[in-house]
């Protein structure tokens, strides 16, 4: 989250403080601490005066103009009520339309950022892309003619993009017919790490679609990087792959890898041109990671 507007929201908007404790007898008297981590929403933790479990109240900054990532607060509200009882997600507790904007409330899953193991990681995007997904999400584009489409609508947006036009793949890949439930978004910033295992946060973006398309976020070596301080290594990757236990869908990644890596680099370019500065070495990794993917 931008600086700025982490300074601006450190205190909740009144109306959004007036609406929750209207909803939750246990709200007032609450204290609410900023959650760092997120670009796009806004988050609190909830810590009840009493002492009692704490929550999280998050504020929705309208529909994103992010043209990768969606902001959809029905969306996340809708997994979260699927996924009660798995484990993977939080606990929902509320939807509220507010003066300020739509929120949803959920359980606070305290823990750390992950950072480390990408067998954990395997493992639960193995689990998660077995559930049955439903039917009202919308359909993640799969195969490399809708991967190009989505990258270059992402290129009309942005100047000077010739070097990245000229990197764009030649490889022909079928589109899937798996429907697997996906997250989405994938980083390290919304994987929790505690004592009960891995869980994921932010379901703002989910959809319906070819596995490859989580597995390529978390391998992205730009979100790797942006949120984690470096790209995973070679065995890194490698220890996913194992943990994720599916040959079939390895070797349909790695053929889309170049694709992947090109829509990723558009992307960092659109944000490096519209006040994200730090995507632009994001945007050399993911080239460089384009290019290699090649000679496999």
């Amino acid at each position: 989250m931008d600086s700025t507007l982490e300074q601006t929201f450190a205190n909740p908007p009144t109306l959004l403080v007036d609406a929750i404790v209207a909803k939750f007898d246990w709200a007032k008297g609450a204290s609410w601490t900023l959650l760092s981590g997120g670009r796009t929403n806004f988050a609190w933790k909830l810590s009840p005066e009493s002492g009692g479990a704490a929550a999280v109240v998050k504020l929705y900054r309208g529909p994103a103009l992010n043209p990768l990532f969606p902001n959809d607060p029905k969306s996340e509200a809708l997994l979260l009520k699927l996924l009660l009882g798995t484990g993977l997600a939080p606990k929902p507790l509320a939807s509220l339309s507010t003066e300020v904007g739509e929120c949803n409330v959920y359980s606070h899953i305290p823990g750390e950022t992950w950072r480390r193991d990408t067998s954990i990681v395997g493992k639960l995007m193995q689990g998660l892309h077995c559930l049955t997904a439903p039917n009202d999400l919308q359909i993640a584009p799969s195969g490399s003619r809708a991967l190009g489409e989505k990258t270059e609508s992402i290129l009309v947006k942005c100047d000077e993009k010739s070097s990245i036009l000229r990197e764009r793949p030649n490889e022909h890949v079928l589109a899937s017919q798996r429907q697997s439930l996906l997250h989405g978004d994938i980083v390290p910033g919304n994987l929790i790490w505690n004592e009960t295992g891995l869980h994921l946060i932010d379901w703002q973006c989910p959809s319906i679609g070819d596995p490859c398309e989580d597995i390529a976020i978390f391998l992205s070596p730009a979100m790797q990087s942006l949120y984690r301080g470096s790209p995973l290594l070679e065995t890194e990757i490698a220890d996913f792959f194992e943990a994720y236990d599916d040959p079939v869908t390895e070797t349909r990644y790695r053929s889309l890898a170049p694709w992947y890596h090109w829509r990723m680099a558009a992307y960092c370019l659109w944000q490096s041109q519209n006040g994200r500065p730090d995507y632009a070495e994001a945007l050399e990794l993911e080239i460089d990671a384009l290019q290699r993917s090649r000679t496999r």
